[in-house]
């Protein structure tokens, strides 16, 4: 032991605040949130037991369903879409094409901007009065309707527009990462068998790349369960509600409408959520390397 803390005991010393300072403000403020999800607490915390009765409200909240109905569409199309279009980027890439430093740079720019940025220039782009819609009006398409901004069933795929547009770089960049580091030999295996390429990437590369995909789909779901300012800077939650997400849900009610046990419910639910899709990933994880 004495051993040990005199060859670690500097480092454990010097690392001990920030784990003390994580160990409080990360994990005791999520365990004060679990509390204060049993208590009837409103504008400010109030510490009396109210046992599951802020769930009950929650699963009785029709807002609340309906943030979680377009977190399923949101998250899935999120997923889906940037994986085929970041994966088709990235076998693009792959060709050694001589602009691939200008493609790579266009294809990363969006990451370089905030989702408040890019949901404001997709909500002035899809704007009905003065956007696309309008655009191709002028050009003399006057029966030309776009306006899924005020439509109540559409209005969440222009939030997933937006988020397919600012994170496909992402998914193309860590795909393009995993393709160059499969080894050439295997392509000239395949070159000499006579294996069609379509073939290759479907049953050899794709299996291979099976721990990058997985990575991808964990940090878009990350992103999906945590959205809230695109969706704010592109629809508001509206029509109505019929946008809303889980992450605008929860600020909402601890803020505007003083309602702290509830968006605690709330956030401990998303909590739950959040360790069941990284639990698959930790469990594939610890897999791979045993």
């Amino acid at each position: 032991m004495s051993k040990l803390f005199r060859r670690y005991g500097a480092a454990w010393l010097a690392l001990s605040p920030s784990v003390l300072a994580a160990a409080v403000c990360f994990y005791g403020c999520i365990g004060w949130m679990v509390y204060i999800s049993f208590t009837r607490s409103k504008l400010l915390p109030k510490y009396e037991w109210a046992g599951l009765l802020q769930y009950e409200r929650l699963m009785t909240e029709d807002r609340w369903h309906v943030a979680m109905a377009n977190l399923l569409v949101f998250g899935g199309c999120l997923i889906v879409i940037t994986l085929l279009l970041g994966g088709l980027l990235a076998i693009a890439m792959d060709q050694k094409i001589r602009i691939e430093g200008t493609l790579r740079s266009i294809y990363m720019y969006p990451l370089a901007m905030s989702y408040v940025v890019t949901g404001l220039a997709w909500q002035w782009l899809l704007n009905p009065d003065f956007g696309l819609q309008q655009v191709v009006r002028d050009l003399g398409f006057n029966s030309f309707t776009f306006d899924w901004l005020a439509d109540q069933d559409r209005a969440i795929y222009t939030v997933v527009i937006a988020a397919v547009w600012h994170g496909a770089g992402l998914v193309m960049a860590i795909i393009l990462a995993g393709l160059r580091n499969i080894d050439g030999e295997i392509w000239r295996a395949a070159e000499i068998d006579g294996i069609p390429t379509w073939r290759m990437y479907w049953h050899v590369i794709l299996p291979m790349l099976a721990p990058v995909i997985s990575t991808c789909v964990v940090l878009q779901s990350l992103g999906a369960l945590r959205a809230y300012d695109l969706v704010v800077a592109i629809t508001g939650g509206g029509p109505g509600y019929a946008s809303d997400l889980p992450g605008k849900f929860v600020v909402d009610y601890a803020g505007e409408r003083a309602n702290l046990g509830l968006a605690a419910a709330a956030s401990v639910e998303m909590l739950l959520l959040l360790a069941l899709l990284l639990t698959p990933y930790l469990l594939f994880k610890r897999k791979a390397k045993a």
